[in-house]
């Protein structure tokens, strides 16, 4: 494993680790998925969205790379919506948002008190309506695309849960349009990155992110949140015996065979088998 040179700013430890020390770890798949999924296009205003943990903040970093070696020109905004953080988790992102050279643009919603005061399953309301105060935050300032900081193993997990307690074969995509907000679009440049290596980048640069600030997680013991450790569980003991489990998966969203299921949604239709076999005519005459 290199070093960085001696005298280096965090900022710039952070940053000089990424072409070096985790060059093949971190920059490789993550232009790697920009290239792939065209994630990035010229003229693009990105607004890359940051909630304070070690995989938003990685993903800032990675962007702020791009925009100094690609060849495409784009825009940045860095945004960070408080949607009714303690006063110490607000202060640690500032922080280590200060620390990593990473210029934030916050902005305050009542989310928190708004998910949890709203019925059964805070989480999903929570989820939905941090993205909706994203996509209209970001358009205000210009940008046609958010990015966010889901990895490889939240792509393996969620298609899993899908699977298992959902029962769908519906994975998450590296890029969408917005439903919602006309032009908008996500992206998820670090789809090809795995979470171990996000780990020890974050280790070896030092700082302690956010992990989860939200005030009702610990109560939903059979939410989603519950779900996914039980799959992370599963997948390791899979991998135990098959250390090629989880790019399996990934590699099977990538060649989903459409004429081998009696059933499938596309772009909003749904369709099943019965489509390539159409009804026979009446019979012949006197038959």
């Amino acid at each position: 494993m290199g070093r960085e040179p001696a005298g280096l700013t965090p900022a710039q430890k952070a940053e000089h680790s990424l072409q070096t020390t985790y060059r093949a770890r971190l920059w490789t798949p993550f232009i790697a998925a920009v290239k792939r999924y065209r994630l990035v296009e010229a003229g693009d205003r990105i607004a890359v969205c940051v909630s304070g943990g070690k995989d938003s903040m990685l993903l800032a970093k990675l962007m702020q790379e791009l925009g100094r070696h690609s060849a495409v020109p784009f825009g940045l905004e860095f945004l960070c919506m408080d949607p009714g953080y303690a006063p110490e988790n607000r202060a640690l992102i500032e922080q280590n948002a200060a620390r990593l050279g990473v210029p934030l643009r916050f902005f305050e919603t009542d989310v928190f008190s708004r998910a949890e005061t709203g019925g059964p399953s805070p989480c999903y309301r929570c989820a939905r309506m941090r993205r909706g105060h994203l996509y209209k935050q970001a358009q205000a300032l210009g940008c046609n695309k958010i990015a966010l900081g889901h990895h490889f193993d939240d792509v393996v997990e969620t298609t899993l849960i899908a699977l298992f307690y959902g029962s769908q074969l519906q994975a998450m995509p590296p890029r969408l349009h917005s439903k919602n907000f006309a032009g908008m679009q996500l992206i998820r440049p670090l789809y090809c990155v795995r979470e171990n290596d996000i780990i020890a980048w974050q280790r070896y640069n030092g700082p302690t992110f956010l992990r989860c600030a939200c005030r009702f997680t610990a109560a939903e013991a059979n939410g989603q949140s519950g779900k996914r450790q039980e799959v992370k569980q599963l997948l390791r003991t899979l991998h135990a015996a098959n250390p090629n489990v989880e790019q399996s998966i990934f590699n099977a969203i990538h060649a989903v065979c459409l004429d081998t299921f009696p059933g499938y949604s596309a772009r909003g239709e749904k369709h099943t088998l019965l489509e390539a076999f159409p009804p026979a005519g009446p019979p012949p005459c006197g038959a």
